[in-house]
């Protein structure tokens, strides 16, 4: 190769840039100055040639063309619709209830830390993605440990994301029949084919999950991303309105046999007697700044994974139009600061209305007041779209990773593309209806490979791809890297210690159910 086009500096999507914007793509083990003065780090992969081979031209200056080569036709808001549909998960139900167990200051102080190491987090993907021109999770592993390395990224992602699918479908396979029979006020024990939720699942992806899954660029999806989140938008609109339209304490709708609920509603037009809290109730509606109990604990792996997008960042970052790290770095940013927004404003007003008595799913305990609310059922059907709308954004990460690690040289191919998607599918589907307590299973794998992602990998991929030469070991940002790994590792032991804790002791808690 001629050394002229050994300095060029060629992106992923086959665009080349002008030095500076990013480091310089890797070519020979080397420390060498550009006419800038800018130090620029060389590797050597003699063994890894079809690894590097992806990222450079070839002989005659064209670069072959392989399946994660896309040219970045994805535009900022698009971008930022898809990380945000991928940050924001069926999690966001369960914040309400960890506010509760913490108290509003301590919750909004670690939302706030997760929100900015999240941040951090992408910031050293995306430095050692530019550092070695690479924006793909896998190959930042191969550059970092070789082909461990790329396979320990590759199997986290994959099942991490085949997990979260699992837990998305599950959802719709148990709350979609529940929404149709309260809209359709049918019987519950009626035998009908649309209150099957086996049925629904397969019907669900095969009209709405498989044919976005076909796309063949993930930046396709970004509006149907920005609909989910609308749709989440509407749930947040919802929780803050009926902050204002239900008393404190509240009556539940199954205490009551049928006919005294309906006396006591429509006496409740009348007076209000029966709402007025007795004195003992005074403590359960009091908003607590600080709280300290036997479920605080379980709400830290709640906040710690609910920022969980980083399998996602780098193939947005490789779709993005005109990509730089600067500008990706802003997508993220903006994505992280409106998830934290929303996720703020639900878990307040949400703990506001319902204070103590709020369970780990928000929209049950709305339920326990009139199931057949109009409001909450719209509600809770587009909280199943949102998360419905979500599978096709976690399904591409798992198809790029298997692609990285049993075709990493192969060309695209549609048979390819679509038969990795149908047999994703079909084996969640599968686990989904006959196998739904092995989702129990994914609760470890979760802890496991959740970290991992957020934390560690980020972190030591860092550590090992920026050249100590420009960046010793004892530097301020990979002393903070080091730190940041070995906080990966601390959420990893406390979550797999409540989830062993949570088996052994036989009782339900909130940290074992996300």
């Amino acid at each position: 190769m001629e050394e002229a086009q050994s300095e060029m500096n060629i992106l992923s999507n086959g665009k080349s840039h002008n030095l500076g914007d990013d480091v310089d793509v890797p070519m020979k083990t080397s420390l060498e100055e550009d006419q800038n003065g800018t130090q620029t780090v060389r590797f050597d992969d003699p063994d890894g040639g079809m690894e590097n081979e992806e990222f450079l031209p070839s002989a005659d200056g064209k670069k072959p063309v392989r399946f994660k080569d896309f040219e970045g036709k994805t535009s900022f808001g698009m971008s930022v619709f898809n990380l945000g549909n991928a940050i924001m998960g069926s999690g966001i139900l369960g914040l309400a209830y960890a506010m509760a167990n913490t108290g509003i200051l301590l919750f909004l102080f670690l939302l706030t830390a997760v929100a900015a190491l999240s941040s951090y987090s992408i910031h050293l993907l995306l430095k050692s993605s530019g550092i070695v021109g690479i924006r793909a999770y896998e190959q930042l592993g191969f550059r970092a440990f070789g082909t461990p390395g790329k396979m320990a990224a590759g199997i986290a992602i994959t099942l991490q994301n085949i997990g979260a699918m699992s837990s998305y479908l599950y959802i719709v396979k148990s709350e979609l029949p529940l929404v149709i029979q309260a809209f359709l006020k049918a019987d519950p024990n009626a035998d009908f084919w649309y209150l099957n939720g086996n049925y629904l699942v397969i019907m669900v992806s095969a009209s709405v999950i498989l044919p976005l899954a076909l796309m063949k660029q993930l930046g396709y999806l970004g509006y149907t991303s920005g609909f989910s989140l609308s749709c989440m938008v509407f749930f947040l609109s919802a929780v803050i309105y009926k902050k204002f339209q239900i008393p404190c304490p509240f009556v539940e709708f199954n205490s009551l046999n049928s006919t005294a609920a309906h006396h006591i509603l429509n006496a409740s037009d009348h007076t209000d007697d029966h709402l007025v809290p007795h004195e003992e109730d005074d403590t359960l509606c009091t908003a607590r700044m600080f709280t300290i109990n036997s479920q605080t604990a379980y709400t830290i792996p709640i906040l710690a994974f609910a920022f969980v997008c980083h399998p996602e960042v780098l193939p947005i970052y490789t779709e993005l139009r005109n990509p730089t790290k600067k500008k990706m770095q802003k997508v993220s940013n903006i994505s992280i600061f409106v998830m934290y927004t929303m996720y703020f404003l639900a878990a307040l007003f949400g703990y506001l209305t319902f204070y103590g008595n709020v369970e780990p799913e928000l929209l049950h305990t709305y339920s326990r007041i009139d199931p057949y609310d109009t409001m909450i059922l719209c509600v809770r059907l587009a909280v199943l779209t949102a998360v419905t709308l979500t599978v096709p954004i976690v399904l591409f990460p798992v198809r790029r990773a298997i692609q990285h690690m049993l075709f990493p040289t192969k060309a695209f191919s549609w048979l390819r593309h679509i038969a990795i998607a149908l047999v994703l599918l079909t084996f969640i589907n599968m686990l989904v209806i006959f196998a739904p307590n092995i989702l129990g299973i994914f609760g470890i794998i979760g802890a496991t490979s959740a970290p991992c992602l957020i934390f560690i990998f980020p972190a030591v991929f860092y550590i090992r791809i920026v050249p100590k030469e420009s960046e010793p070991m004892k530097s301020l940002p990979k002393i903070l890297a080091a730190c940041f790994a070995a906080l990966g590792v601390s959420f990893m032991i406390m979550s797999l210690s409540f989830i062993i804790i949570d088996w052994t002791s036989g009782s339900s808690h909130s940290g074992g159910g996300h």
